[in-house]
């Protein structure tokens, strides 16, 4: 399984991600993986944004935090000077028997998925 988590539904990063992991969905159900979006959004959130860009990729909210918290990914970021808590972005590749056999932290968008799949593809 994949378990990637987000900031925010439909922001500009956010939503380029989640185009791209649908868009490989065939490629990641052919080699037998699961991907699974996780943000703090709202169901309502996520299903507008599901709508509004035909995702495929189901997406998990996490209102609570409680996943976040379990993957280290709710952190204390610094955007211009000024400190608060949000989810850093970052990835996880879950083999059959749950264990985490590969993490990306501070994920660039760009090529991201690509190289997800491709670690997916080298289990």
């Amino acid at each position: 399984m994949v378990l990637y988590f987000y900031p925010r539904d439909d922001t500009p990063g956010c939503t380029t991600e989640a185009i791209e992991f649908t868009a490989a969905l065939n490629n990641f159900q052919e080699a037998g993986c699961t991907v699974i979006g996780v943000s703090r959004d709202t169901v309502a959130k996520h299903d507008k944004f599901i709508a509004k860009h035909a995702l495929g990729v189901p997406l998990v909210s996490d209102e609570d935090g409680a996943v976040c918290e379990a993957y280290g990914t709710w952190v204390e970021k610094n955007m211009y000077g000024k400190k608060s808590m949000g989810i850093e972005r970052a990835t996880f590749l879950i083999d059959g028997e749950g264990k985490v056999v590969r993490e990306w932290r501070k994920v660039k968008v760009k090529g991201h998925v690509e190289e997800v799949l491709e670690a997916v593809k080298g289990l």
